[in-house]
């Protein structure tokens, strides 16, 4: 708008163009944007693009995922943003009253404690366990066939997110030949419940 009204457009023109009222830009060209503000947006888009990857999680996830970035914030920083944002864990406790979907619910308990399968590829039990390196933590998702107990997926990350859980039943399916109506047992840890691995279920 400064580069219009310097090539001779007045600003109330500009203004009538685009909808907006002449006093906010004036406002604006009093008191620009400062670097702490600038700074905020930044940090809130890093949040927002964690957040919409991987919904299912709390603050702290999207707060690690922004400092990895290069974004430094302390945990309370990134709650701040997220409570005035709205940006939720997608299976928490319902907040405000936005109208927003809760996440994907769990399943049904298909095997009802009984852990065991008469054949190969009828049930699968898949957990995520960690591990404690000397260069930080490596996080373990198994998938294990009831009735070979044989591991038959797995995947490893140095991040518990939800593509944790994917890769691991990715690997086992492509490992097996045939495993329509195969039970996958989970417990109800938000990887297993996040939308992209009921959407790997489902494929």
């Amino acid at each position: 708008m400064t580069e219009l009204a310097a090539d001779g457009v007045p600003v109330a023109v500009t203004c009538r163009v685009l909808g907006i009222a002449r006093q906010p830009y004036y406002r604006w060209r009093a008191r620009p944007v400062t670097g702490t503000e600038l700074e905020r947006a930044h940090r809130a888009n890093a949040l927002f693009d964690a957040h919409r990857d991987d919904p299912e999680f709390g603050y702290r996830f999207p707060a690690d995922e922004a400092r990895d970035a290069g974004l430094a914030m302390a945990d309370r920083t990134a709650w701040r943003i997220c409570s005035a944002m709205g940006w939720w864990s997608a299976f928490g406790k319902k907040r405000g009253r936005n109208g927003k979907k809760t996440g994907p619910p769990v399943h049904d308990d298909l095997v009802r404690r009984d852990f065991t399968a008469t054949a190969p590829n009828r049930l699968w039990l898949a957990d995520i366990t960690e591990h404690r390196t000397t260069e930080g933590k490596l996080y373990l998702c198994a998938i294990k066939d009831a009735c070979s107990n044989r591991i038959v997926g797995y995947s490893i990350d140095s991040r518990m997110k939800s593509r944790l859980a994917v890769t691991a039943l990715t690997n086992a399916v492509a490992r097996r030949d045939e495993v329509a109506g195969c039970v996958v047992h989970t417990d109800r840890g938000s990887q297993f419940r996040s939308r992209k691995f009921v959407r790997a279920l489902a494929r």
